[in-house]
């Protein structure tokens, strides 16, 4: 192994020890067949959720894991009697096959043949399946009903989770901190924030709504957490009234002094046990709740109540997604930042890499420790993937210590990471050539780049959905036969979530137009499986519309991140002149942004790493 830089020491934002063995299948999956006959119950559903639906999930909701052995962020499971099958999408196929035992689960497509459709073949008639309400959302409950009928079965609630009475060492529920997010960073107040919502809900006469997403909340109430890894936000439920007022659905013993005071007198705390009476009390009250991102549990308690359920998104989302000029000159702090901190790495790379001595894990820590080293990071923004070689062409790889291989000459590395501050969230990929590239990689590379320059550049009016750009990341790719099998652009926020709603680019319809304030990332890549992998992701902003003479008013996008793209793996004849100049004078930018920031070595080289082609 090499040597960390000097003035630099490890962190420990990233674990990259095998958590799982595929071993572990089968015994947990006969104590649950046996927990299951106990109970009369003929099958069980674990999704790879929490009560919150989000992304990432603390330790103690880690039941697919637990049971499965597989670690991805999606998935699921169905437990019969006499037959368990693991459901996952097409990113984890090489995953679930190293970390699932196949003697004991039958590994199937999430997307080709989800669990209701596997349940309307698999079930068998009269069996009674059980579901946990709290981890299922109203609509994927309903979908489930449908195909279990469909087989002749019986769905049924089951509020005492089956696998949770067989887990003998399950954590227990996170009490991350809860801390303040000051104006100076949200750049809203709460008050201000929350009667701009309640003037919704007034004027669709509708009386409150159900807010179960923990961003949407530490959002709304300009405050912070730490209950899941690398997502910023504490566990909570919220109801908000048509007044204003809040009532907050938290574990006290996470607030830090000040909290309550902070909050303010139009936000009642309340303990989480006291949810499901309060929304039972909204007797005749039109109550707004998601069905898409809000559990079952929470539907069948306004149901008993007799609340009028009014079926609409989370009326948080659309206001959080179109961020203020606030967060927004925090984010561009956070990304010059952070850009000096990739730029440093970058060098380092170009030193150490192709001398055969750096390995994916020992990469994630040296980016990791040059993050650290500016004084600001707070968390990563998700788990680094770092990727050399063969590893690089699975989209969502996560080197672990049996995984972890070598940068080697003539490969190619890719890191894709982000960091957390105070006043932004980050999240970069770069891809970099190790020695001399081949004619091959030059030629996708450069075609990646140019969907990537073809994105950044494009002007589009307002009402403009992200299905109807992302073709223009794709462009160059298909002109050759290629493609890429992820979505080009996912939202960000701010010190949240580094995959925030509604807005996306990609090819999934969604009619969600996008809005001045929005960030997304711009990612396009290639993946040749079994060779390399390539990703040139950066975070945009949509711009407030602008007279350009014509007669509609336009939007366009500004490029947030600030690294060195590759020029070693460019083919420039295959760049158009107006290619050229925007890479040219991105280049220019990261160069004059970074000068002075950045050691005499790093500047050294950035000097010719964003020399003009």
């Amino acid at each position: 192994m090499t040597s960390l830089p000097p003035m630099l020491h490890q962190t420990a934002f990233q674990s990259f020890a095998e958590t799982t063995t595929p071993a572990q299948g089968a015994p947990h999956l006969a104590a649950l067949r046996d927990e299951l006959k106990r109970r009369g119950l003929d099958g069980f559903i674990i999704p790879r959720s929490d009560e919150y639906q989000g992304e990432y999930v603390p330790a103690r909701a880690e039941r697919l894991s637990w049971l499965t052995g597989f670690t991805g962020s999606a998935g699921a499971a169905v437990v019969l009697l006499n037959k368990a099958a693991v459901f996952i999408d097409g990113r984890y196929t090489v995953q679930a096959a190293e970390q699932v035992d196949a003697n004991a689960f039958e590994n199937v497509s999430l997307v080709d043949n989800p669990p209701p459709d596997w349940l309307e073949a698999n079930l068998p008639k009269g069996a009674k399946l059980a579901y946990d309400p709290w981890l299922h959302s109203a609509s994927s409950v309903e979908a489930l009903q449908t195909s279990v009928a469909k087989a002749g079965g019986t769905l049924v609630p089951c509020l005492d989770n089956p696998l949770d009475a067989i887990w003998d060492d399950q954590p227990a529920a996170p009490l991350g901190a809860v801390v303040i997010q000051h104006l100076e960073h949200a750049g809203e107040a709460s008050d201000s924030k929350r009667e701009r919502i309640a003037k919704t809900l007034r004027d669709a006469k509708t009386d409150a709504a159900v807010l179960t997403l923990p961003e949407s909340i530490a959002w709304l109430l300009n405050i912070r957490g730490s209950d899941v890894p690398h997502t910023p936000f504490p566990h909570s439920f919220a109801v908000l009234n048509n007044d204003g007022h809040v009532e907050l659905f938290i574990d006290r013993r996470k607030f830090t002094p000040g909290i309550e005071a902070w909050l303010g007198n139009h936000v009642t705390v309340r303990a989480p046990e006291e949810l499901g009476a309060h929304l039972k009390a909204q007797t005749k009250k039109r109550i707004q709740i998601d069905p898409a991102t809000a559990s079952s549990w929470l539907f069948d308690q306004l149901k008993a109540g007799g609340a009028e359920i009014v079926r609409g998104p989370d009326p948080v989302l659309l206001p959080k997604a179109c961020k203020n000029t606030t967060e927004l000159n925090g984010t561009r702090r956070a990304h010059e930042r952070d850009g000096a901190a990739l730029s440093k790495f970058l060098a380092w790379i170009a030193r150490e890499g192709p001398k055969g001595k750096v390995d994916e894990i020992e990469a994630c820590r040296v980016l990791e420790s040059y993050r650290t080293e500016t004084g600001a990071l707070k968390d990563l923004s998700f788990g680094s993937i770092s990727g050399a070689g063969a590893n690089a062409a699975l989209p969502h790889y996560r080197v672990t210590k049996k995984s972890n291989r070598k940068l080697q000459s003539g490969e190619i590395y890719l890191i894709d990471s982000g960091g957390q501050y105070l006043d932004g969230t980050t999240d970069v990929t770069r891809t970099i050539a190790i020695g001399t590239p081949t004619a091959e990689m030059k030629d996708r590379f450069t075609r990646v780049l140019k969907g990537h320059i073809a994105l950044a550049c494009a002007r589009f009016p307002e009402g403009t959905t992200g299905v109807q750009l992302d073709t223009l990341a794709r462009m160059a790719l298909w002109d050759g036969g290629y493609d890429y099998d992820h979505g080009t652009g996912h939202g960000v926020g701010a010190y949240l979530s580094v995959h925030e709603g509604p807005q996306n680019i990609s090819k999934r319809v969604l009619n969600v137009p996008l809005k001045p304030g929005m960030i997304v990332s711009n990612e396009p890549g290639y993946y040749k499986v079994g060779a390399y992998g390539i990703r040139i992701e950066n975070l945009i902003v949509v711009t407030e519309p602008k007279d350009i003479g014509g007669d509609r008013r336009m939007m366009e996008f500004e490029t947030l991140t600030l690294a060195p793209i590759d020029l070693a793996l460019v083919e420039p004849k295959m760049l158009t002149d107006g290619e050229r100049q925007w890479l040219n004078a991105y280049h220019a930018r990261v160069r004059q942004v970074h000068t002075g920031k950045v050691d005499d070595e790093t500047q050294s080289w950035m000097t010719e790493a964003t020399r003009a082609i």
